[in-house]
């Protein structure tokens, strides 16, 4: 449970309040990841080598945007499906009953994105030094960290 949640925490970063859109797309990738990959590089637009909340945001919405395929603002499950061809009709379907709060059958933005305050906490949980941005070490740790609970948890299962 805490790895399900830790890895929505980074897509949620990753995506800037877009994290559905990034949790259609990530499912079943190696190694039994259950969320997309960040690209530090692409989230970091200007370069400076940290990432703002800014620049999360502006990352989320071209993501949400490259996934509206017909521009209408909303995400259609065929939409979402196509962002991810290992989705399962199932598993969008289920995620716009979850999140389609106006119940038009599509999902806006504003229907994607996490509450301010799990985002808060996500960034605040990566952002070890406090400084108000991620850096690529920052996001390496956390990753380092996730790496060696899986290993453990492997270890364990190998045991049994």
């Amino acid at each position: 449970m805490k790895r399900a949640v830790l890895i929505s925490g980074v897509t949620a970063l990753a995506l800037a309040l877009g994290a559905g859109v990034a949790s259609a797309k990530g499912f079943g990738g190696k190694g039994g990841h259950h969320g997309p990959r960040m690209n530090f590089e692409q989230v970091d637009a200007n370069g400076d080598g940290m990432i703002t909340k800014e620049e999360l945001a502006a990352h989320a919405q071209a993501r949400f945007n490259e996934t509206d395929t017909n521009g209408d603002g909303n995400l259609s499950a065929e939409e979402l499906a196509a962002a991810s061809e290992r989705a399962k009709e199932e598993r969008v379907q289920k995620m716009i009953e979850r999140r389609d709060t106006n119940n038009d059958g599509v999902l806006s933005f504003d229907e994607m994105k996490p509450s301010e305050d799990r985002t808060a906490k996500m960034f605040e949980r990566l952002d070890t030094d406090g400084d108000g941005s991620i850096s690529q070490a920052e996001l390496d740790e956390m990753k380092d960290k996730r790496k060696g609970k899986r290993g453990n948890k492997d270890k364990d299962t190998e045991a049994n």
